[in-house]
C-alpha cells in the first residue's frame, strides 16, 4: 500500500535534485526517492554481512600468463557463492567475464576484491544487489 507524505528541502537541494530525477529519466519524485532509499537499504544489507546478491564484471587479457587459469581456480573456491557466469571474447586480447553471485556480503566482496587485485584484470566492477527480503 502507497502512503503519501510531505517533504520540505531547500531549494538549491530540490533544483539537484529535479536535475537528478531528469537525468536519470526518471517519471516523478516519488519513483527516483524510493530507488534512493531501496539503494540505500541495500548498501545497509551489505554493510551488515547479510545474505545479499551481485554481478562482478572483469575485464581482463587473456594473453596475461596463467591468468585465465587463475580466475577459474580461485572462482572454484567461491563455487557456493556463484550462480552464473558468462564469457565472452571482446577481441584478441580482451575477455569479459561476468559472475553472478549469492552468499554473505563479505565473502562476495572477497570475491570480488581478489578478482580485482589479479595481475592483468584491466577493469572490474561490484554491483552490489539485494536478495529482496529486506526491501519490502
Amino acid at each position: 500500500m502507497l502512503k503519501r507524505f510531505t517533504v520540505s528541502m531547500e531549494e538549491d537541494l530540490l533544483d539537484d535534485f529535479d536535475r537528478f530525477i531528469q537525468d536519470r529519466h526518471y517519471k516523478n519524485r516519488s519513483e527516483a526517492l524510493r530507488d534512493l532509499i531501496r539503494g540505500r537499504s541495500i548498501e545497509k544489507e551489505w554493510q551488515a554481512d547479510k545474505d545479499v546478491m551481485g554481478v562482478i564484471s572483469l575485464v581482463y587479457d587473456h594473453h596475461q600468463h596463467k591468468l585465465q587459469e587463475k580466475v577459474t581456480n580461485l572462482q572454484h573456491g567461491f563455487h557456493s557463492q556463484i550462480v552464473s557466469t558468462t564469457h565472452v571474447h571482446m577481441d584478441h586480447h580482451n575477455c569479459l567475464e561476468v559472475i553472478i553471485v549469492h552468499g554473505k556480503a563479505g565473502e562476495v566482496r572477497g570475491l570480488a576484491d581478489s578478482l580485482t587485485a589479479m595481475r592483468g584484470v584491466r577493469n572490474a566492477s561490484l554491483s552490489m544487489s539485494s536478495t529482496g527480503k529486506d526491501l519490502h
